[in-house]
């Protein structure tokens, strides 16, 4: 994992079946446009988290694709459904083909 790159995840650890829940998530990146340049007038080369993912027991459950104007240590929040007792497995995807994953178990109660 690239130094100063932190996934964090926040998930219910039990639902009722079928209960929709609120997931918050945010990743710690500078997230550089590559449109900036340095102090010697060299362009900064682009490093954006480019996709977003979150997958329960291997279904999909959201998609991101991000462009270059996303703020510096994207946060999103969402809702999802929670059919039966799993897994929530997130993925942020890099422009340097770095992959960040982070998961998290929920039990039905």
């Amino acid at each position: 994992m690239a130094s100063g790159v932190k996934p964090r995840v926040k998930v219910p650890k039990s639902a009722s079946a079928g209960e929709e829940i609120t997931i918050k998530t945010l990743i710690s990146h500078p997230m550089e446009s590559g449109q900036r340049k340095d102090s010697d007038g060299n362009t900064i080369p682009r490093s954006i988290i480019n996709r977003f993912t979150c997958d329960f027991n291997g279904e999909n459950v959201i998609d991101v694709k991000m462009e270059p104007a996303i703020s510096t240590n994207p946060y999103f929040e969402f809702t999802a459904t929670v059919p039966e007792e799993g897994e929530f497995k997130f993925t942020w995807y890099d422009d340097d083909g770095s992959v960040y994953e982070d998961a998290k178990k929920i039990a039905i109660g």
